[in-house]
C-alpha cells in the first residue's frame, strides 16, 4: 500500500491494543500501514476487519457464545428459515439473519442457540412457538428436527484441542481439513509429512494473520524439525482419500503423502482458497529441508520451542516466512 502522502510503499506494522467492546477492553494485535516519512498510520477495510475479528472470536470464547459457522450448522441441520428460528427462539424478527451475516449475539442468545444443537431441546423451543406456527407447519418443522442428525464431526480425534486461542478460533471440521490437504496436494504434488506440517502451520497462521482466524481446526507444536500438528501422523492417517507411499525425493526416503483426488473447496471462502494458493506458490517448490531452514528463523518456532506449550497464533505478526 502507497502512502498518500508521499507515493512510497508503506511498511506494514503489528502493534498490541485493546478494543472496547460491549464495555470490555479485550486485547488484539492491530495491523496498519506506516509512512515512514510522516510517521502516519493507516488501515483498510481488511485490516479493521481482521482485528475485529480477533476481538469477537475472544470474546465469543469468553462467553460461550457461537461462532458464525456454528449458528448457520444450527439451522440447516433442522432445514428451517432464518425468520422462522427467530419466531421459534423468541428474537425479533430478522434477529437470527444477522447472526448469521456475523452479528455477534448477547450472551444470553448465544447460550440459548448453543442449547438449540441438540434436538430435545430445540424440539421445546418449537413447542413454545406452535401457536404462531399453525398446526401444519409445527408438524412439519417437529418432523425434520427429529430426523436431524447431531453434528458429531468436530468431535473426532484428529482435533486435539477446543476451539480457541490454541487453535487459533477455527472451525473443527474433518470435511473441510481434508480439503484443504487435497488442495495442498493438488498443487504442490507427493510431499513428506513434516512438509506438509509446515505448509499447514503456514496456512493456519497467515490466515489468522489476515482474516482473524486460522483454517484447519488444528493445534501446533514447536519440534526440534518445526512445527507440527498435534498427533500430526493421526492427522495424515484418517482420510482414505489420502495415501501415505513409501517414496524417495532428493535423496531422502520415507513416507510421502499422496492422492489422485481432488479437492472440492466450497465450504471455503475466496480470501481462504487465496491465502493457500499463495502458500502453495511461494513455499511448495521448497524442499522439507528448505522449509525447515527458514521456520528457524521464525518468531512462532522460536517462541514456543522447548516450552512444551502450543504455538501462540498471536506470533504470526512476528517473523514470517511468507
Amino acid at each position: 500500500m502507497k502512502s498518500p502522502y508521499t507515493g512510497k510503499e508503506m511498511t506494514l506494522v503489528y502493534e498490541r491494543r485493546t478494543w472496547k467492546f460491549r464495555g470490555e477492553e479485550i486485547p488484539y494485535i492491530h495491523t496498519a500501514f506506516k509512512c515512514e516519512d510522516s510517521g502516519e498510520l493507516f488501515t483498510t477495510d481488511e485490516t479493521d476487519t481482521a482485528g475485529f475479528m480477533q476481538v469477537t472470536n475472544r470474546y465469543r470464547e469468553r462467553y460461550g457464545i457461537p461462532y458464525t459457522d456454528e449458528i448457520i450448522s444450527i439451522r440447516k441441520r433442522y432445514g428451517v428459515s432464518a425468520a422462522k428460528m427467530s419466531l421459534i427462539m423468541g428474537f425479533g424478527a430478522n434477529q437470527y439473519r444477522l447472526y448469521e451475516l456475523g452479528e455477534v449475539p448477547s450472551v444470553s442468545n448465544g447460550r440459548m442457540i448453543r442449547t438449540a444443537a441438540e434436538p430435545e431441546v430445540f424440539l421445546q423451543m418449537l413447542d413454545g412457538a406452535k401457536h404462531q406456527l399453525g398446526h401444519n407447519e409445527y408438524i412439519t418443522i417437529a418432523e425434520k428436527v427429529r430426523r436431524a442428525v447431531p453434528d458429531k464431526d468436530s468431535s473426532l480425534n484428529i482435533f486435539t484441542c477446543p476451539r480457541g486461542e490454541d487453535n487459533g478460533f477455527a472451525a473443527r471440521s474433518s470435511t473441510r481439513l481434508k480439503n484443504i490437504l487435497l488442495f495442498i496436494l493438488s498443487h504442490c504434488g507427493d510431499v513428506f509429512p513434516a512438509k506438509m506440517n509446515s505448509l499447514l502451520f503456514h496456512v493456519d497462521f497467515l490466515s489468522f494473520r489476515e482474516l482473524g482466524m486460522a483454517m484447519t481446526g488444528l493445534s501446533y507444536k514447536a519440534f526440534d524439525f518445526g512445527p507440527a500438528p498435534d498427533y500430526w501422523l493421526r492427522v495424515y492417517s484418517s482420510f482414505d482419500e489420502i495415501k501415505p507411499v513409501t517414496g524417495a525425493s532428493l535423496n531422502y526416503e520415507g513416507v510421502i503423502l499422496t492422492s489422485d483426488c481432488q479437492p472440492d473447496m466450497s465450504s471455503l471462502s475466496p480470501k481462504e482458497v487465496t491465502i493457500l494458493s499463495e502458500v502453495c506458490e511461494k513455499l511448495g517448490s521448497l524442499t522439507s529441508r528448505e522449509i525447515t531452514e527458514r521456520v528457524h528463523k521464525e518468531t512462532a518456532w522460536l517462541n514456543a520451542l522447548g516450552s512444551g506449550n502450543h504455538i501462540d497464533f498471536e506470533d504470526a505478526f512476528g517473523k514470517m516466512g511468507i
